[in-house]
């Protein structure tokens, strides 16, 4: 049975921690949907993990709705979250409602997910039945803002403005919100003061659940990692390995062999 954003809202309720992951394309979401990961985001996280863009603000809609649609091809049971992308939303409601509807419509998503304080939006969205997931904190689509990727919410003051920030999408109707980049202390503050499920990264143990970039857990990228990061096995040494074998066997002529041959 296909997870819902009820369902989330019912594990906050009974403390039941739960994952989200990032995926991009039909196989992997296949595997991450077998594995009973309830949501599967597609992030514009894309742009710089797939696309090879150095950050997510050139994604474009049409890039998003390609890859939520191969997602969602792959995902039976899980929830299945779009990113909506930088410049979708911030021209008008009008547009930001536009587009979140294709997102739905057209790629077959349950939810849209908005960075910042997204208020009248989150409340246009709520009542055109469109699910919205907030995002708070360090948003990198607002990283020229913040002045590059930095913890936020240091001092009491800014720790209190993101905790009203919280409270205020949780009134305009999001049913869940993910919290990045923070001390452990406000990303549990916020999880305690909201009756919607928070989803943390590098925000410490203290939300409802937790999110990764599948790149980052299955240790594909290149370079030093976020150090929120946790790399769980190292598929880019074993890919390496693999390809390395082939070329190696069709170089000296033993691939193909027989059992790979027809006869």
């Amino acid at each position: 049975m296909s997870v819902t954003t009820h369902d989330l809202r019912s594990f906050k309720q009974e403390r039941r921690r739960f994952a989200m992951l990032t995926a991009y394309d039909h196989p992997t979401a296949k595997i991450l949907d077998a594995a009973g990961i309830p949501v599967l985001l597609v992030g514009d996280s894309v742009g710089n993990n797939v696309l090879g863009y150095d950050s997510t603000l050139p994604v474009t809609m049409e890039e998003m709705l390609h890859h939520t649609k191969a997602v969602v091809r792959g995902a039976r049971n899980a929830l299945v979250v779009a990113d909506m992308p930088f410049g979708s939303y911030q021209a008008s409601v009008d547009d930001g409602v536009r587009n979140a509807a294709r997102f739905l419509k057209e790629a077959g998503a349950g939810a849209v997910k908005l960075e910042g304080a997204q208020l009248q939006l989150t409340e246009a969205l709520t009542r055109a039945g469109i699910p919205v997931m907030g995002h708070l904190g360090l948003t990198p689509q607002a990283v020229h803002e913040m002045g590059g990727y930095r913890v936020q919410g240091r001092t009491a003051e800014a720790a209190r403005r993101l905790q009203d920030d919280a409270l205020a999408i949780e009134k305009a109707g999001a049913f869940a919100t993910v919290i990045e980049g923070v001390p452990s202390d406000v990303g549990a503050d916020i999880s305690t003061a909201l009756s919607i499920p928070t989803i943390g990264i590098g925000a410490g143990p203290g939300t409802d659940g937790q999110v990764l970039v599948i790149n980052d857990l299955l240790g594909l990228n290149e370079g030093p990692a976020p150090r929120f990061a946790k790399a769980y096995t190292d598929l880019r040494a074993e890919i390496s390995r693999a390809v390395t074998a082939f070329a190696d066997e069709v170089e000296r002529g033993t691939f193909p062999d027989a059992e790979h041959s027809y006869r």
